[in-house]
């Protein structure tokens, strides 16, 4: 590789379209790189040069496009001729521009797409808006959520139903009918009257076009004949039986695709004819044409990921490379294994997208990453600074940044900058700056902690080292969490800001290896020189792997599609010989929603492919279960005509070393200077690099200099020169530990941010774990579980953002253990319970906690716990939420805790005679109705203990025993301060006035609480004069409330605090005993974890003014049927379903509240609609937002959810709900939300069918006429909490709270 030759496009060769042109345009800079033959001179051989070009993407005073400004550049360099601006380009000597954009990212991230409509089947025009129904993030009262894309939405009166004896078959195979015809008249005036408001692109996304695509199509031909230029159709997009996916990647792509056809046509107006080729998200290329804006997301960086892959990755040592590309703003991840790893389902800009697309994590710490001191510790990020005002020493007055860090500790040489900095873009970087703010946050740090200032260097250092803790997370994500251990790989770093943190990120990493390019600041540009053309065809699929169905059905269909992605690439140009394809499967097993792609095996045996990826990616393989196929897929690929992949391994181990034992004497000396590191300055070395050749090798500390980047060889470290890279290897292994002798009762505010990210990590990793080897829709899909770490004493340490309600109530459950296990626990001991009493909230939330001993198996030096949602543990009725349940033994089993595992010897006895035998053994109720997933489950919780006490081992050995637990300590003190000070700050807020509120459950019991703070920041929490114990089962046991008011004072922090025991430590909960929140050993509690719990949260915020009430409910529904012997004398096995279901969010001070999402103590997830059709007998009819169902006020509450749900067959359905006959109240003047109602909407034939069986109807239901339905259905107001039988035909319709008001209306409110 060339850069320094200024050799031109010799004459013969013009006009021969002999440059190659990539370029990548970002959101700041677009970088140009350019080959193309030059011929031999006296110095140098004939060969290639290669031109790099840098610019900004924005500048309106010298170009109006970047990319064509930089062509014209290169042609310019490549042939010594001027090319005006003025003219159009002459693209004679140009072979192919190749272009990576982020204009569809920044347009979708920004919202400023295309104006859209939306067209979707009747019913379900807020899909979008509700999602999944989970909020982002757990501990935010203000919600926020990226809103729609589209501007309309038309529900088209259309619907298709799969029914096994539907009169037509599906693309996938699945029978169905259509039971509900298009009213295409209608959809004509109303895409006539959106057109009117000058909307131009639609977006077509229908329930189940993924098989039965005709009613798009349709829909489509109507909208151009309107007048539309531009239609998205679902079924041509990404055709998978996931609605809410498709639909908003349908949306996606309606949104941005103009934009990116008049963006790529702006581009070519300026040129003459030229191939242009666009990469797309999945890593390959695509002609211009054919670029769409859905696969143009992650355009730019899928570039770099193929330039690592290329040129650090070797076939021959086949070492696995992580991609390490920092930018300004955030920092991308990735891996590459000798092939490109796509994932079919990701998020970006807060929009699902169904399309194959490159595995790449994304974490929000780059460069320009903000650095602050909040609530006691140190942060990076994820605010930016951005190009205005930028970081401090742009001299723009802007605030502290990574850079700026960098800057001070000499990694950043200014004098090697260009003067484009102030005001008038004219003066050198400000080192002054950024010393200074420093020197008054040290101030403000010691301060707030007492404690000696630290000196400026050590600070910056410190927030370098956190910065690297924040970069490693993902990584570890990346690697340990998908079983590939990190100190396996090399790393490969690119982009502007990579090269100052790629040795200290491997060394966390135990990475030995770095590869850094010589084109690492512009490598998602040479990306794309050698990536290849690739064209996907997918289609959906229903039906069951076995070797006949592959032969006969699966085959034939796969090479249909070969066939049409492959001549597709030929019509490009081509040649058949250049053109390979790959087949894949997406497998799952039956009954689970964790499916993976499997590209074909050399025998063909998917079955056996699939189970071995399944064994490496979720640690087990199901035996007894079918292997289903979702959908099947083809990817066809051209290889580059051009671009080398060289062997970097190869040239390693051929080329001769020459070690520079001199750096002043050497032709890339530049200068010596001082580089603060761990241990202080070190007189460094700065070369460059342009002059070390390859063989060069020179040891750390050393700086590398390069054009558009700066490395950063640490001390320990060596880097040798390749013709194409520098490479860093680790020459120093130890890991240096710190002193346990030297623990300070102070902590050091740098350590105490990385433990918080350690610690954070590790309970995030047992989550990962227990998500993958789960097997149950419960925990696997809705997530509803959570892991967390404890100190030797069972206080909690630090947990993932996972369910709220498990959070609080843990530690109970771990020092209840820690209690009635003393003195028997040894190393090897695992113990389970989920008695109500014993730290549980309720029964199927089973808790399984793991000590962890010392190494000489003396004491206990940690906890780490699971807790999870099982489906069902037996009891009164399938699901083990039942409605009625009066006493704890009818939901199911319980314990007051057992060895699951003894000395390492897993129970299963004494775990069937859990599940099974003891609920047997009382009146009316059932054994767990499906043991082999619940044993399936329990296991997957040991092991993802498993998972945290070997992180916190590993933690142990890098930094010493005594050390970890001093800063368990730490931040535990750490959120007792931030506690502290809420609470302070809302004590003068009142004047110190005593703070109360009440509200009522719906069947008139009460929950009081007063609140007296102190003023020291300790509070007492007062529930006298709550109700007593119900008869019923919206009892919450003790550990509930601690979990209620721990969540809330954790979301009133407004700052990253960890969630642990320190929360608590100011507070004293006085809770009357016999009374609703602490009921009797025997009380029936099922209700009391899911919707007294959402009360409680409702009562304390509304102490604190903080906000209005939510819809302060869950909205339980389960429905199944139970096990039944057929007349042969055989079982056959019964099925449940359960799903939670959103509401409306109150109202705050400074939010509106949201819509359709879930609140406070729950965040699971809901089952896609198309996914609950192929699974259950049932029909979802609407499932949208309840208009006008939030409180008005100055902050309107959120909207409700209306959930309408047919049964295809007779079955049991329970319903557990609250907020039926007291409405969720509004604060400071808001209204109050709309109650909920459960309606069972009878049909008249299912009514005849049940003869004499009549629903038992709860407290306050009665029996109601719908004025449109009377001669259809008999409609019943089931109340708050019922369990009926409903026949074929039958409808549940389910209308959840909204959310209250916050502040008084106004007139036009009203």
């Amino acid at each position: 590789m060339n850069l320094t030759t200024k050799r031109h496009l010799p004459p013969d060769l013009e006009g021969t379209h002999a440059i190659r042109v990539c370029i990548d345009r970002g959101g700041t800079f677009t970088d140009c790189v350019a080959t193309f033959p030059v011929p031999a001179t006296a110095e140098e051989p004939a060969g290639e040069r290669t031109v790099v070009i840098k610019l900004l993407s924005e500048d309106p005073a010298h170009y109006d496009d970047a990319p064509r400004e930089g062509l014209r550049r290169i042609l310019e360099a490549a042939t010594g001729r001027p090319h005006p601006r003025s003219e159009k380009l002459d693209t004679g000597n140009v072979a192919w521009v190749r272009m990576g954009t982020t204009v569809a990212t920044n347009a979708l991230l920004e919202r400023k797409g295309e104006r859209c409509v939306l067209i979707t089947t009747r019913g379900f025009g807020d899909i979008l808006k509700i999602g999944n129904q989970a909020r982002p993030r757990i501990f935010d009262l203000a919600i926020k959520r990226p809103g729609v894309v589209y501007e309309e939405v038309i529900e088209l009166d259309e619907r298709v139903v799969l029914d096994p004896r539907g009169d037509k078959v599906g693309i996938s195979g699945e029978r169905l009918r259509v039971s509900q015809l298009p009213d295409w008249a209608m959809l004509q005036k109303q895409l006539e009257a959106t057109y009117a408001r000058g909307i131009r692109s639609a977006a077509v996304c229908l329930m189940h076009a993924y098989t039965f695509s005709a009613h798009e199509q349709q829909a489509a031909e109507i909208a151009c004949k309107a007048g539309f230029t531009h239609v998205t159709l679902s079924s041509e997009l990404a055709p998978i039986a996931k609605i809410v996916p498709r639909a908003q990647s349908t949306a996606a792509d309606a949104y941005l695709t103009p934009g990116i056809r008049r963006y790529v046509a702006g581009f070519e107006r300026g040129l003459g004819p030229v191939r242009v080729e666009f990469m797309q998200s999945d890593g390959g290329l695509a002609p211009a044409h054919a670029f769409s804006g859905l696969r143009a997301i992650l355009s730019g960086p899928a570039g770099g990921v193929v330039g690592y892959a290329a040129t650090a990755y070797s076939s021959s040592a086949r070492v696995p490379v992580i991609g390490f590309d920092m930018g300004g703003t955030s920092t991308d991840v990735s891996r590459y294994d000798g092939r490109l790893e796509h994932v079919m389902e990701a998020e970006a800009g807060g929009v699902a997208i169904a399309a194959p697309q490159l595995a790449i994590s994304t974490v929000a710490a780059g460069g320009g990453s903000r650095l602050f001191f909040r609530s006691g510790l140190l942060a990076v990020g994820p605010e930016s600074a951005g190009a205005h005002p930028g970081p401090a020493c742009y001299r723009k007055g802007g605030g502290l940044a990574l850079t700026d860090a960098n800057l001070v500790l000499g990694r950043l040489r200014s004098e090697h900058f260009p003067s484009i900095f102030g005001p008038n873009e004219d003066e050198p970087l400000d080192v002054e700056a950024p010393r200074r703010l420093f020197e008054k946050l040290a101030q403000t740090i010691a301060a707030s902690n007492g404690a000696k200032s630290m000196t400026v260097e050590a600070l910056a250092l410190g927030f370098v080292h956190i910065a690297n803790e924040a970069m490693c997370r993902p990584i570890r994500a990346l690697t340990e969490a998908r079983g590939h251990a990190p100190h396996d790989h090399a790393l490969a770093c690119f982009g502007g800001a990579g090269g100052q943190h790629a040795c200290a990120v491997a060394a966390r990493l135990g990475i030995r290896r770095v590869f850094v390019h010589r084109l690492a600041s512009v490598l998602s540009a040479h990306g794309l020189a050698l990536a290849e053309v690739a064209h996907e065809e997918q289609a959906a699929a229903a039906t069951v792997w076995t070797p006949d169905a592959h032969r006969d059905i699966l085959l034939p269909r796969l090479q249909a599609l070969e066939s049409a992605a492959c001549d597709r690439l030929v019509e490009q140009g081509y040649s058949s010989s250049s053109v390979s394809a790959l087949r894949f499967l997406h497998l799952r097993y039956e009954g689970t929603d964790a499916a993976l792609m499997v590209p074909e095996p050399a025998d063909s045996d998917y079955a056996r492919a699939f189970e071995a990826m399944h064994k490496h990616e979720f640690g087990f393989v199901l035996h007894d279960r079918k292997i289903a196929v979702d959908d099947i897929r083809v990817r066809a690929t051209a290889a580059p005509v051009s671009g080398s992949r060289a062997d970097v391994y190869a040239e390693l181990e051929s080329t001769s070393h020459m070690p520079i034992t001199d750096p002043a004497s050497h032709p890339a000396f530049v200068e010596i200077a001082k580089v603060y590191f761990d241990d202080g300055f070190h007189e460094t070395p700065v070369l460059r690099l342009g002059d070390l050749a390859p063989g060069s090798a020179v040891t750390g500390p050393a700086v590398v200099l390069d054009r558009n980047s700066t490395v950063l060889v640490e001390p320990g470290w060596t880097a040798t020169a390749t013709s194409d890279q520098l490479v860093l290897d680790h020459v120093d292994g130890k890991q240096h530990a710190i002193d346990d002798t030297q623990i300070s009762d102070e902590p050091d505010p740098v350590q105490l941010a990385v433990f918080a990210h350690r610690f954070m990590g590790i309970a995030e990793h047992m989550g990962r774990a227990l998500e993958k080897t789960s097997v149950s829709t419960n925990i696997k899909e809705r997530l509803d579980f959570s892991c967390a770490l404890f100190d030797p004493q069972g206080n909690l340490v630090a947990n993932a953002p996972h369910i709220p309600v498990h959070l609080g109530s843990m530690s109970h459950a771990v020092r209840f253990q820690l209690e009635r296990f003393a003195g028997n626990l040894r190393s090897g001991d695992v113990l389970l319970a989920n008695h109500p009493h014993a730290g549980g909230s309720h029964l199927p939330d089973i808790t399984v906690i793991t000590p962890v001993f010392s190494d000489d198996g003396l004491h206990i030096i940690f906890f780490v716990a699971s807790r999870a949602h099982h489906a069902d543990i037996g009891g009164i009725s399938p699901g083990s939420m039942p409605p009625s349940s009066k006493e704890l033994f009818e939901e199911g089993a319980v314990t007051m805790g057992f060895k699951i595992v003894d000395n390492g010897e897993f129970q299963e006895s004494d775990l069937r005679s859990f599940l099974i035998d003891e609920p047997a053994s009382h009146p009316g109720c059932a054994a767990t109705r499906n043991y082999r997933d619940v044993l399936s489950d329990i296991k997957a919780q040991i092991a993802a203990n498993h998972r945290g006490i070997s992180l916190l081992r590993q933690l142990c050995t890098e930094y010493g025993l005594r050390t970890v637990q001093a800063y368990m300590a730490h931040i535990q003190r750490t959120a007792e301060h931030a506690v502290r000070e809420l609470l302070l700050k809302t004590r003068e807020r009142y004047n110190g006035a005593r703070l109360t509120a009440s509200d009522c459950m719906d069947d008139g019991s009460t929950i009081c609480l007063a609140i007296d703070i102190e003023a020291d920041g300790s509070a007492r929490f007062d529930f006298a004069g709550t109700s007593p114990e119900v008869y019923a089962n919206t009892n919450a046991p003790p550990s509930v409330s601690a979990s209620a008011i721990i969540y809330c004072l954790r979301s009133m922090v407004q700052s990253e605090l960890p969630l642990n025991q320190g929360c608590l430590a100011p507070v004293t909960i006085a809770i009357p005993p016999q009374s609703l929140l602490s009921p009797s050993p025997t009380a029936a509690v099922v209700g009391g974890n899911v919707l007294t719990s959402q009360r409680l949260c409702d009562v304390i915020l509304a102490a604190f003014g903080a906000a209005a009430a939510s819809q302060g409910c869950m909205n339980n529904l389960t429905f199944g049927v139970p096990p039944s012997e057929l007349e042969d004398g055989t079982q056959r096995e019964g099925w449940g379903y359960y799903e939670t279901i959103a509401g409306g969010h109150g109202a705050g001070p400074t939010w509106d509240g949201q819509s359709g999402v879930h609140t406070h103590m729950t965040n699971t997830r809901i089952t896609d609609p198309e996914i609950l059709e192929r699974r259950y007998p049932v029909i979802l009819h609407q499932f949208s937002l309840r208009p006008d169902s939030g409180g008005r006020g100055a902050r309107p509450g959120g909207n409700g959810c209306i959930r309408d749900i047919e049964f295809l067959r007779p079955m049991s359905v329970s319903l557990l709900t609250e907020r039926r006959v007291f409405a969720p109240p509004g604060l400071n003047g808001g209204y109050s939300g709309s109650r909920g109602i459960n309606l069972w909407k009878r049909s008249q034939q299912s009514s005849k069918a049940h003869g004499s069986l009549e629903p038992t109807l709860g407290v306050g239901a009665a029996a109601a006429q719908s004025e449109d339905a009377c001669d259809k259905f008999q409609v019943l107001n089931l109340g708050a909490k019922n369990s009926v039988y409903v026949g074929a035909g039958d409808h549940i319709v389910i209308m959840t709270p909204g959310g209250g008001g916050y502040g008084n209306p106004t007139a036009n409110q009203l």
